[in-house]
């Protein structure tokens, strides 16, 4: 029902917590009754403490889903920051099931990176005590895990994770149809991306600091090595050969569910080709690349920043147009007794660079206006 209502994926799961709690406030019992079902798949320890603790856990639970989820897109704003498509919101913004988002790559992507941000958040805050029934998991403990080491100390609670987000996270998807199942694909591909991006962390043990043996346990990566992680997955990304109105029979339903079993759960799938991002399209919620900037120079650019002019404007049809600017920003503080900062204002020459039609570029001379930007540190 959810679904057809609600205008993006994080969205989606915020309008969803919302309705939780009205539903909690009017009556908590209704709030068990209505819950239960999306647990039931999950452990039986899962529905147990739901249960025991009551409608307050389970809002814990969903600050933490909402933060993921935000995590999440955030992530995909950086990973995509100097890409044709750049994580926008008005198309994040879009109905997924409404005929007006295209089940593309990106979308698969979207999708992939905000269930690993809900399952790492929860994973996280898990680790970091902040449910009552959740914490490390040693289950493996004591265990011989390679030559020289044991499982031990405290692993990150992944399998908790991942129990909890794919109870929020694919709820959200009711449809039967091709769409549907490309959802809970890529859903899937994001949970996995998180647990195959895991390190390994070892103490030694011995005499006078030999390492005789070792005692290992598993943490989370920074969330920024998923983001990574998915990006090279999305540039793999298969396209699956489907029709998206299929799903209105048993049949058709056994094809697809065939179809999608085959493919690995660590791969995203789409189901459509993306469309020409160089250009503006105001129906998919895309501005074009028209007035975005690019990284021509800089010590620290990778090779994708550096060809972000040549990728943003140069294939497009674009010139680059380079414009000098100001910068004021404070700098040279210092603390002066008592009690109070002094701050010197500091000037520095930038030189930014930005995708524009040759036409205005050529009636402009090709030079840039130089202009003073005031920017707070």
């Amino acid at each position: 029902m959810f679904t057809y209502l609600l205008p993006s994926f994080s969205l989606k799961i915020s309008f969803f917590l919302l309705y939780l709690d009205l539903i909690f406030h009017m009556d908590p019992y209704l709030g068990i009754f209505f819950l239960t079902p999306f647990f039931q798949s999950c452990c039986a320890w899962s529905v147990n403490n739901f249960l025991m603790t009551g409608p307050k856990a389970y809002l814990i639970y969903s600050s933490s889903v909402a933060a993921g989820a935000q995590s999440g897109i955030e992530e995909c704003k950086f990973q995509f920051a100097w890409d044709r498509w750049n994580c926008p919101e008005r198309a994040l913004q879009l109905s997924s099931h409404g005929g007006l988002r295209s089940a593309n790559r990106e979308t698969a992507f979207v999708h992939a990176i905000s269930s690993a941000g809900v399952m790492y958040t929860l994973t996280r805050n898990c680790s970091l005590g902040d449910f009552d029934n959740c914490g490390c998991d040693d289950s493996r403990n004591g265990q011989l895990g390679g030559q020289g080491w044991l499982w031990g100390g405290c692993s990150d609670n992944v399998g908790f994770g991942e129990a909890i987000s794919k109870q929020f996270v694919d709820a959200l998807e009711t449809g039967q149809d091709a769409r549907a199942a490309m959802n809970l694909h890529n859903n899937e591909a994001g949970r996995k991306a998180v647990k195959g991006t895991m390190k390994r962390t070892c103490k030694c043990h011995g005499v006078s600091g030999s390492c005789t043996t070792q005692t290992c346990w598993l943490q989370l990566p920074e969330f920024r090595e998923v983001g990574t992680y998915l990006k090279e997955r999305y540039h793999k990304a298969l396209k699956v050969d489907l029709l998206q109105g299929a799903g209105n029979s048993a049949a058709n339903r056994g094809a697809i569910a065939e179809t999608f079993s085959s493919i690995s759960k660590k791969e995203l799938v789409h189901l459509e080709d993306s469309p020409d991002y160089c250009l503006e399209n105001k129906t998919l919620g895309l501005l074009g690349t028209e007035g975005r900037e690019c990284l021509k120079r800089g010590k620290a650019l990778s090779k994708w920043e550096k060809r972000s002019c040549r990728r943003l404007c140069g294939d497009c049809g674009l010139a680059v147009e380079e414009r000098r600017a100001e910068m004021v920003s404070s700098c040279n503080c210092k603390f002066h007794w008592c009690c109070a900062v002094r701050c010197e204002q500091c000037r520095k020459r930038v030189t930014k660079y930005f995708c524009v039609r040759k036409e205005k570029r050529e009636r402009s001379g090709g030079g840039g206006a130089s202009r003073k930007l005031k920017r707070k540190l």
